[in-house]
Parts: structure tokens; C-alpha cells; sequence
């Protein structure tokens, strides 16, 4: 009896000891690791989901090769189990690959960072406001504040507008008149409601001039610079305080007509 416990129990209870004694060092470890890497990345530009999300990836890769360790001191013929965790690797990257496209996508939308939160951006064909940047997909708010979540792989597939990326951002306005009214007044008049108004920017100089001579008008083209945080308040503006300016001269804008003959 003595001799059985000497020969098979205590080998392995030591066995059994070392495996427990570097599943549970290992833990510490990769725990320790993982910590180091949030510290040190978190004095760079990287997003914290960023971070965070590389931090528990090294975490759960350093748990694989601790459980694997532990394994092999209990005798475990590890060369067998390393082959199908690489088997089912790849089962589940071909099952998951529209999902890993969004993840790779994530990752380079929070390495690149082409918009950040509270951006007003145009992508994917949604235009609204940045909420939150994720590993598979990203969050805005519409004008009318519906929530859209589009996938990241379509974010980096298609074109992305930033419009809060600059500080500031040219109105383009078009207004037409009729053939018939004085060229000179309306310009004149449009150039008067566009300096009064306090948001328009005086550098770089707002910009007034006839554009074309179309079919049935003759149509202006008034760019004035605003604030990002200005540009639709200030159009809202302009356009009300022409409009109303063009009606105070007499200034006409054309519209379509029908024009019906009835013959009897």
C-alpha cells in the first residue's frame, strides 16, 4: 500500500500541485501584464475602448498558454489540443468573417480616428452625429434624433465627411432673379444682409457674384465663411432675411409657372 501511494498518488498530487501552482501564478501574471499595457497605453492617442479591448486580448492569450502549461504537467498530450484550438480557429474566423471584417474595421477607425465623438459626419449613406465608436460597430443620432448603428465595415469601405473635422465652413447659396431686375440692387442687397449678419466671418471675405444666366433667372452665387457650429443657423438666416429684402425692393424670384390655353 505504502509503495502504490508513493509510486502513483504522490507523483501525482505534485503533478496536480505544479499545474495548480502555474494556472494560478500564470493568472497573476497575465492579470499583472495586462495592467502594465492600460497603463502604458493610456499616455498615448489610442481611444480607452482601444485599450482596453488590446488589453484583454493579451489577457485571454496569456490564459490560453498558462491553461495549456497547467495542462501539460498534468500529462495532457498538449500537441493535440494546440491543433484543435487551431482547427476551431479557423472554423470560427471562415463562420465569423463578416464580423471579424467589422472588427478590423473597428480597429483601424480607433487607430486613425477619422471622426471622434460628437463629430457631424456623412458615411455609409446616414449623415448625424458621432455617439460612440465600438470594436464592431458605430453609434449617431440623426437630425431627427433616431438612433443609427452602422457596422464598421461599411464605415471604412465607403467615403467618409467630417464636417466638424474644421474649425470653420463655407455656405454655398444659390438665389436667382428675374431677367428683368436690376442686377446691381440685388447684389448690393444680398451683400448688405450678408455682412450685417454678426456670425458671418469677415476672413476669409464672404463671396458674391452671378454664377449663371440660366433659362428663366439669372442666378447668384453667395458663399459667406461661418463657425462649424454656425453653418445652419446662419443659412436658416440668410435665406429668410434675402427673401424678405428681395421683397422690400420689388426684386422677383422666378418660379416654375404653367402657362394652359383653352381654345372653345
Amino acid at each position: 500500500m505504502l509503495e502504490f501511494f508513493n509510486v502513483h498518488v504522490v507523483p501525482w498530487m505534485m503533478r496536480i500541485g505544479l499545474a495548480l501552482t502555474i494556472f494560478v501564478v500564470g493568472q497573476l501574471i497575465a492579470k499583472i501584464v495586462s495592467r502594465v499595457i492600460v497603463k502604458l497605453l493610456s499616455h498615448t492617442k489610442l481611444d480607452k475602448i482601444l485599450v482596453d479591448f488590446l488589453s484583454s486580448v493579451v489577457r485571454a492569450l496569456l490564459l490560453v498558454v498558462v491553461i495549456v502549461a497547467a495542462l501539460d504537467k498534468l500529462g495532457v498530450n498538449t500537441n493535440s489540443l494546440i491543433a484543435m484550438l487551431g482547427a476551431a480557429g479557423i472554423a470560427i474566423g471562415l463562420a465569423l468573417q463578416s464580423s471579424l471584417q467589422n472588427f478590423a474595421a473597428g480597429f483601424m477607425l480607433l487607430i486613425f480616428r477619422p471622426f471622434k465623438a460628437g463629430d457631424f459626419v456623412e458615411t455609409a449613406g446616414t449623415s448625424g452625429i458621432i455617439d460612440s465608436i465600438g470594436i464592431f460597430s458605430t453609434k449617431l443620432y440623426t437630425g431627427d434624433n433616431k438612433e443609427v448603428i452602422i457596422p464598421n465595415g461599411a464605415i471604412y469601405s465607403s467615403n467618409i465627411v467630417n464636417y466638424s473635422s474644421r474649425k470653420t465652413r463655407r455656405i454655398d447659396m444659390i438665389f436667382g432673379i428675374s431677367y428683368g431686375d436690376d442686377i446691381r440692387l440685388a447684389k448690393d442687397i444680398i451683400l448688405k444682409v450678408v455682412e450685417e449678419e454678426e456670425r458671418v466671418l469677415k476672413d476669409p471675405k464672404p463671396e458674391v457674384a452671378v454664377g449663371e444666366l440660366a433659362a428663366s433667372s439669372v442666378n447668384f452665387v453667395v458663399r459667406p465663411w461661418v463657425k462649424s457650429d454656425d453653418y445652419w443657423a446662419v443659412k436658416f438666416a440668410i435665406n429668410e432675411k434675402i427673401k424678405l429684402a428681395f421683397d422690400e425692393n420689388n426684386i422677383t424670384i422666378p418660379f416654375p409657372q404653367t402657362v394652359v390655353n383653352i381654345k372653345k
